[in-house]
C-alpha cells in the first residue's frame, strides 16, 4: 500500500528539476525523476527514490507521451511535473494524458502557446497596457528581399518562439544580435524558414529582473523577484549569480495583468530587462515553467515545488510569502564558464552592454568563492552527489570540446 504520494518530475538534467526534487523529497513524497539518460543531476540526488527513462522529446515527441503515460499507470504517479519547454507543451497537448487521474498543474495548451510566441506576446502586452520594447515583425523568409527596419541600431533578432518543431523534431532557436542592415539582413537569411515570423527589437540597455509566480486557474497565490548579477554569455543568458529583491510595483503590476488576463494556472517566470536611463522595466518574455534558478526562490523562502503540490491537492491558501532580501545564489559551474569566455573572448565577441563592468573586476568577481547570504545553488554538502555528477560532466564536456 502506497504511503507517500508519488511525483514525477521530468527533464532530470536541469537544475530546475534538481531543486524540485530536494524539495518535494523532502516534503514527504517520493519522486520519480524522468530523463532521456538514467544518470542525470536530479536523479543522483538522495532525495530521487528512483530513476525513469524516456525516449528523448525532442527527437521523438510521439514515443515520449507514450512512455510518460505508461510510467504515469505503471507507477500510479499523483503527480506529474514537466520542467523545460519541450515537455512541457507536449504534455499540455497530449489527450491521452489529460484523461488521466494524475494531477499536472500547468497552463491549457492555448494559453502555452500564446505565452510562449513572443511576436503574439508584445502585441497583448501591448494592447494591455503592458511596457514592451520597440517591435518589428518579419513575418516570413520572402520578406528579406524589401526589409526595413525603423528601430534604431544595435538592434536584437528574437525568433517568435524558442523551439520549432522541424520534420518531426524540435530545433533550438536563439537570441542574436545584429549593428546595422547588413549584418542583420545576412543573419536573417541564415535562419531556417520554418523559425519565421522572427521579431526585430531595440536593445534595452540594463539589468534583467525576474518575477515568478505562482497561480491557481487565474488566482495569485504566492509571488518571487531577483535581480541578475551575472549572466553567460554577458550579453544577456542564463542567470550564474543572482540576487533576490523586493519585487518591483511595476514589474508586479504588469505581470499580474497579463497573468490574470490568461487565467494562469501553475507556475510563470515573467522576464523584463530594466533600462535605467528611461527609468522603464520593459517585457522580455513569459515562460510556462520552472526556471532554472529556482533553488533562490526556495533559499529566500518561497517554495515553489511545495505550492504547487499543495494547490494539486487542494490544500493550498492564497498568500504571499514574505521572503528574505539579499540571498545570492551562485551556479558554480555556470560562472566558471563565463569566467573562460571572459578570458578568451575579445568585447566584441562577448556584445558587452554599456556600462558594463570591466572584463578584469569581473574576473575578479568570480574568483571570490565566498560572499555574504551566498549560497550554491547545486553544490550542497547535505547533498553532494548532485554536484558531483554536475563536476564530472562538465569535465568531460571540456576536454571533449578541445579534442
Amino acid at each position: 500500500m502506497k504511503t507517500k504520494p508519488n511525483v514525477l518530475v521530468t527533464d532530470g538534467n536541469s537544475r530546475a528539476s534538481l531543486a524540485i526534487t530536494r524539495s518535494l523529497g523532502a516534503y514527504g513524497y517520493n519522486v520519480f525523476v524522468g530523463d532521456k539518460n538514467k544518470a542525470s543531476l536530479a536523479s543522483s540526488s538522495k532525495y530521487c527514490h528512483q530513476a525513469i527513462i524516456y525516449p528523448d522529446p525532442v527527437l521523438h515527441p510521439e514515443e515520449f507521451l507514450e512512455k510518460i503515460a505508461s510510467i504515469v499507470n505503471t507507477y500510479d504517479i499523483d503527480l506529474l511535473i514537466p520542467v523545460t519547454d519541450v515537455c512541457v507543451i507536449p504534455i499540455s497537448e497530449s489527450v491521452t494524458l489529460s484523461n488521466m487521474s494524475c494531477k499536472i498543474p500547468i497552463p491549457n495548451r492555448d494559453t502555452l502557446h500564446l505565452a510562449a510566441n513572443k511576436n503574439k506576446l508584445v502585441k497583448l502586452a501591448s494592447e494591455l497596457g503592458v511596457n514592451v520594447p520597440e517591435s518589428q515583425t518579419i513575418e516570413s523568409y520572402g520578406d528579406l528581399e524589401s526589409l526595413k527596419i525603423s528601430i534604431s541600431y544595435p538592434v536584437v533578432i528574437k525568433p517568435s518562439r524558442s523551439r520549432v518543431l522541424v520534420e518531426g523534431k524540435w530545433k533550438f532557436t536563439s537570441v542574436d544580435y545584429a549593428e546595422n542592415i547588413q549584418v542583420l539582413t545576412s543573419k536573417l537569411k541564415n535562419i531556417h524558414s520554418k523559425i519565421f515570423p522572427v521579431m526585430v527589437q531595440e536593445r534595452i540597455q540594463g539589468p534583467g529582473i525576474g518575477a515568478f509566480y505562482c497561480y491557481e486557474h487565474g488566482k495569485c497565490i504566492t509571488k518571487f523577484s531577483h535581480r541578475r548579477i551575472r549572466e553567460k554569455p554577458p550579453s544577456g543568458g542564463v542567470s550564474v549569480l543572482r540576487e533576490s529583491i523586493g519585487i518591483d510595483p511595476i514589474v508586479d503590476k504588469h505581470s499580474q495583468i497579463l497573468l490574470d488576463h490568461l487565467k494562469w494556472h501553475g507556475v510563470a517566470m515573467v522576464e523584463y530587462k530594466y533600462d535605467e536611463e528611461r527609468n522603464i522595466p520593459y517585457l522580455m518574455e513569459i515562460n510556462g515553467r520552472f526556471w532554472g534558478s529556482l533553488q533562490l526562490a526556495i533559499d529566500s523562502g518561497v517554495d515553489f515545488p511545495r505550492h504547487l503540490a499543495d494547490i494539486s491537492n487542494g490544500i493550498q491558501q492564497y498568500r504571499n510569502d514574505p521572503y528574505r532580501i539579499g540571498i545570492k545564489t551562485r551556479w558554480l559551474w555556470g560562472d566558471i564558464d563565463l569566467l573562460l569566455m571572459l578570458l578568451f573572448k575579445n568585447k566584441h565577441q562577448l556584445h558587452l552592454p554599456n556600462g558594463y563592468k570591466s572584463r578584469w573586476r569581473m574576473i575578479l568577481d568570480i574568483l571570490i568563492p565566498f560572499g555574504r547570504n551566498l549560497h550554491y545553488e547545486v553544490l550542497r554538502i547535505s547533498d553532494i552527489k548532485p554536484w558531483l555528477f554536475e563536476s564530472k560532466t562538465w569535465i568531460k564536456e571540456v576536454f571533449s570540446t578541445k579534442n
